[in-house]
């Protein structure tokens, strides 16, 4: 009953064209920046660390940025709910699927696709839909909450793609090679690794961080051929997904470098237009010295 309650909420708001939902998003900015002041602290926290060159004006104009286009995020993904794969795809559209489309037709069934909290990532497995007979999956951290789990479970499969859940992706990832299912998987690699994860560290926006190493090791154990999604914002709306091989042959590569490529790549698509990532993520909640002490307690 709830998820049914919750569904119909949102695709009422879906019914709305764009303009109006973007006039509500404008509301909701208000109320989530002003008001709410939802996660303030951890946004400014985290601008002042990735940009201390930056003046406090400015670290401003990026955080209100930010907002703007944070209520922007949410709108966006509850049109979702009714949306034509057409509209989908020109909004959020791929620059050069034949990137995938080659990979596969050179003997590669499955690639691994790496791409971060920025822009509208819900949007995206829905239109990178246009590579040729490629199943997408999506690797996802299953929600406490099922019902709204559901919810964006329904969202995210509604043009075809899959979801893997987190906690399954190794052996679904196997599984898909082996079967030489043609399939394109992708990782939102930019999420901060549990603490018995803390492998591989980089300097990443003026920070010591601590990068997910997850799709590497796939990779290179696999030999399957790794992509970045590099995602520019257009306009309100309106975003250019542009498909960068990183490898073709990851286990020609060395330890840690696809990792520290991604990591290279993430960096500069946020440089280009801060405002489009997700600041609200406690992304340098551990330290290196977390793991020294840990490892000197064990």
């Amino acid at each position: 009953m709830w998820y049914t309650l919750l569904y119909s909420w949102v695709k009422l708001h879906a019914l709305l064209p764009m303009r109006i939902l973007y006039g509500l998003a404008d509301l909701l900015y208000l109320i989530i920046y002003k008001v709410v002041r939802y996660r303030l602290s951890v946004v400014r926290r985290n601008l002042s660390a990735a940009f201390p060159e930056k003046s406090k004006p400015e670290l401003r104009k990026i955080e209100r940025e930010f907002y703007h286009h944070f209520a922007d995020y949410i709108v966006e993904t509850l049109k979702l709910a009714h949306i034509s794969l057409e509209e989908l795809q020109e909004r959020a559209y791929v620059q050069n699927p034949e990137v995938v489309d080659q990979l596969m037709d050179a003997g590669h069934p499955c690639c691994l696709l790496l791409m971060g909290h920025y822009g509208n990532w819900e949007w995206y497995s829905g239109s990178t839909t246009r590579f040729e007979e490629a199943v997408m999956y999506q690797i996802y951290r299953p929600l406490n909450n099922k019902v709204v789990d559901n919810l964006f479970v329904h969202l995210r499969t509604k043009f075809g793609s899959r979801v893997i859940s987190k906690y399954e992706t190794g052996r679904e990832v196997i599984r898909l090679q082996r079967e030489k299912v043609r399939s394109v998987v992708i990782f939102l690699a930019d999420q901060t690794p549990s603490r018995q994860n803390l492998h591989y560290w980089t300097s990443f926006l003026h920070q010591e961080t601590a990068i997910l190493t997850g799709a590497e090791r796939l990779a290179r154990k696999l030999n399957t051929p790794v992509v970045y999604l590099d995602v520019q914002m257009l306009r309100r709306g309106y975003y250019t997904l542009e498909l960068q091989l990183i490898s073709e042959n990851p286990k020609e590569t060395s330890e840690n470098w696809i990792t520290e490529e991604y990591a290279r790549r993430m960096e500069r698509s946020i440089l280009r237009n801060p405002a489009g990532w997700l600041w609200t993520h406690k992304r340098w909640k551990y330290k290196r010295t977390d793991v020294i002490t840990h490892e000197h307690k064990g």
